[in-house]
């Protein structure tokens, strides 16, 4: 009798164990996101001004996405090495836009903090914040940086990281956002559409 007992106790509590699992709301992920070769998720959003931006009124340009935050070495090496800036530089009086984007939790909290380490970036492109997360994880953002670039017509072209060189040890790297570009430029297929991107994992909201 205590062993019958027993077992409806266990068949009990393990259907409470399913519904409170079922109950359970599921974690946003940024696993899934933008393809290649399809229409960039449409967004606006506000940079460290609070101009907001929004990328469907940008066709016609070739736009650049990079995922960033302050507290990442990885994008405190490349900004130390003006690697986004001299990038953009190269590529600003031809029609491309580009925007770094900070899907941190902490992005809004932080902003006043942000705001001053972008100054002292002097970066010449904008800094666009989303606290929430709802465009990063639309896109599939997953490292700082996560690049991703769109061509005239609201289509991905690339997404990935913005070189081959994680250790920043190399002499000469290869720079698949500039690559990228060059070939949309040209209007010929970018030879490497996907990479996989390097650095610190996006800290989303929960």
């Amino acid at each position: 009798m205590r062993s019958v007992r027993g077992l409806m106790v266990g068949v009990a509590l393990f259907g409470l164990a399913g519904l409170v699992r079922a109950e359970e709301p599921k974690k946003p992920t940024a696993t899934t996101g933008a393809e290649i070769g399809k229409p960039a998720p449409d967004f606006t959003l506000k940079d460290m001004d609070g101009k907001e931006h929004k990328l469907s009124s940008l066709k016609g340009k070739i736009v650049v996405l990079e995922w960033a935050t302050h507290k990442c070495p990885f994008c405190l090496r490349h900004y130390k090495e003006k690697t986004m800036a001299n990038t953009y530089t190269s590529f600003k009086d031809k029609g491309v836009v580009w925007f770094a984007i900070d899907s941190s939790n902490w992005a809004e909290k932080d902003k006043d903090q942000i705001g001053k380490w972008w100054k002292e970036q002097g970066s010449p492109f904008p800094y666009l914040l989303d606290a929430d997360g709802k465009v990063g994880r639309a896109f599939g953002a997953k490292n700082t940086p996560h690049m991703f670039v769109i061509d005239v017509k609201g289509v991905l072209a690339y997404q990935g990281a913005i070189d081959d060189d994680p250790d920043g040890t190399k002499d000469k790297d290869v720079n698949y956002v500039a690559d990228a570009i060059n070939a949309l430029l040209k209007g010929t297929a970018v030879a490497t559409a996907t990479t996989k991107p390097y650095g610190c994992s996006v800290k989303y909201a929960n």
